[in-house]
């Protein structure tokens, strides 16, 4: 403990700046290489003075870039969320995936997408009013879920891992169903689009819902940046925290409107991607320590850094086959989400 506080006391305003500073080089260097990379070999600053007709202009410009950004701000989000819920609820198997966040997000997303009745549409701006309405149902329905997740894991007690992941799968599992039954009466368009929501892709819908998933990053970043301190107190426990003067519920309630903020921004634009927020924590906390001052920025930048690069892979390791980004990110979740499981119930037998 008296190592922890020490490494606390060390978190200065350089030392946040410079680790910026790297997260920001190491995510240009990825967008480098998404840029570069893909089933047409072009040169990214050839084709970025080319006339804009010249076809390696329009890839590079037109589907490569808004791709890399939108990979960036999704990634960003998700790897935010996935340390922001595993500090306050102790729990290193948390993230909006697991935890069904991201799935009760889709889930009231689809449904705002299909079933709004047309004069909220077009309240909302007619055409572009579901530029408004999904994200605000993704962001009721993650906000919801999450708070239904924690009322019935603890209902019988204190909400343990295990509870927690068990009642977030099954919760997964019924949105799962719900938006298949969805998908089953949509016409074909619709279909089509459900199905990406619910593999993970990085299709980009246009810039508005670019802007849109940006600023929710930026509003969730602020509120979690705010309240870093916070979930370093929360490590002691509710009691030692709220000895240390804290504000358990009002910190608690913070945390979940800024998840269900990054998850209302990245499932309209991007599905459910899954494991971003399981992975991108660990590999931090590996680099940077327990301090969240300096974990939660870590994993903003780590989780675009990731999502770029699976994206790149997604787009480039069967040629001119391109997978969802979705499998990527469950081929290297999957596995790492089992080892986390195996390991937390060897710690939790030793106790």
């Amino acid at each position: 403990m008296k190592g922890d506080l020490e490494s606390v006391r060390r978190v200065t305003p350089g030392s946040v700046l410079a680790l910026h500073t790297a997260g920001l080089a190491a995510l240009l260097l990825s967008a480098g290489l998404g840029l570069a990379i893909g089933p047409v070999e072009i040169d990214p600053i050839a084709a970025w003075s080319a006339p804009a007709a010249d076809p390696a202009h329009v890839i590079l410009v037109g589907a490569r870039l808004p791709r890399v950004v939108l990979g960036a701000l999704v990634g960003g989000a998700l790897g935010l969320a996935g340390a922001a819920l595993q500090a306050l609820l102790s729990n290193p198997l948390a993230c909006p995936h697991v935890l069904g966040i991201s799935g009760g997000a889709a889930l009231l997303g689809i449904l705002a997408m299909i079933f709004a009745p047309l004069p909220a549409v077009a309240a909302f701006g007619g055409e572009e009013g579901a530029l408004v309405l999904v994200p605000l149902a993704a962001f009721a329905g993650a906000l919801g879920t999450a708070a239904l997740v924690r009322a019935v894991a603890s209902a019988a007690g204190r909400a343990t891992p295990h509870t927690l992941l068990l009642t977030g799968v099954v919760f997964n599992a019924f949105a799962a169903a719900v938006i298949t039954f969805i998908n089953s009466i949509a016409d074909f368009h619709r279909a089509h689009g459900i199905l990406a929501w619910v593999v993970g892709s990085l299709t980009v819908r246009g810039a508005a819902w670019t802007w849109a998933a940006a600023a929710t990053l930026a509003a969730g970043a602020v509120l979690l940046s705010a309240s870093a301190r916070d979930l370093n107190a929360l490590a002691l426990g509710e009691e030692g925290a709220g000895s240390l003067g804290v504000d358990v519920r009002g910190t608690r309630l913070r945390i979940y409107l800024a998840v269900a903020l990054l998850v209302a921004g990245a499932v309209p634009v991007s599905g459910m991607i899954g494991f971003v927020g399981l992975i991108v924590p660990h590999a931090v906390r590996l680099l940077v320590g327990s301090d969240q001052r300096r974990v939660l920025p870590a994993s903003m930048w780590g989780g675009a850094v990731f999502l770029v690069l699976a994206d790149t892979a997604a787009r480039t390791v069967l040629g001119a086959i391109e997978l969802p980004v979705g499998v990527i990110t469950a081929l290297c979740g999957g596995p790492f989400f089992l080892f986390l499981l195996r390991r937390q119930g060897r710690l939790e037998a030793a106790r």
